[in-house]
């Protein structure tokens, strides 16, 4: 018995070492390994989502910090604290204001350069592009004009401001002509 053992458990580890033996051709990445390596990558990313959304808010709160400046505490203040506040409000607006104008004229101002380059260049290449027309929002008020006036247009009668020709008749003409033509000649023969 105990030789028909021993023979099964050498069969056995030849069995083990081959079955080993076999998935270590398979490949380095098996089915669980890679489901492993998925869910791992799906927790990074994650994380990294987290600390970019992170950085964003904070970075958010310090850009609103820097042009808000810090909160006043409004309901201990007293009246002269209040307006003094309101002056620093009404001073970070106007410069704010400011400064958005200056950003606002000089982005025009370059808008209409490269209008005006563009212009140039399709000169020289002998091309002519449509420039883009701007969408205008009408009123109620704009368009009870425009509806007016496209009425009173299509009243107006054209041909009462129009100069008034007299007819010419070719034949009538013609056939003076030949007639006043036909005179001399035979004043010119009875002369004769």
């Amino acid at each position: 018995m105990d030789d028909r053992e021993k023979r099964k458990a050498e069969v056995r580890a030849r069995l083990e070492q081959a079955a080993a033996a076999t998935k270590k051709k398979k490949g380095f990445m098996t089915p669980a390994r890679k489901k492993r390596l998925r869910a791992l990558l799906r927790k990074k990313a994650a994380e990294e989502l987290k600390r970019e959304q992170e950085r964003r808010a904070e970075e958010r709160r310090r850009a609103i910090r820097s042009r808000c400046g810090q909160p006043h505490d409004l309901e201990e203040a007293n009246e002269a604290e209040l307006t003094q506040i309101v002056k620093e409000y009404y001073k970070r607006v106007a410069k704010i204001e400011d400064e958005k104008y200056d950003l606002e004229y000089d982005v025009n101002k370059k808008e209409f350069e490269i209008r005006e380059l563009a212009a140039k260049v399709n000169d020289i290449a002998g091309r002519f592009i449509k420039p883009p027309l701007k969408k205008v929002s009408k009123t109620a008020q704009q368009m009870e004009k425009i509806r007016m006036f496209t009425a009173k247009v299509s009243q107006m009668d054209y041909r009462s401001g129009l100069k008034q020709v007299k007819k010419y008749d070719f034949d009538d003409k013609a056939a003076k002509k030949e007639e006043s033509s036909k005179e001399p000649a035979s004043r010119e023969k009875s002369e004769a």
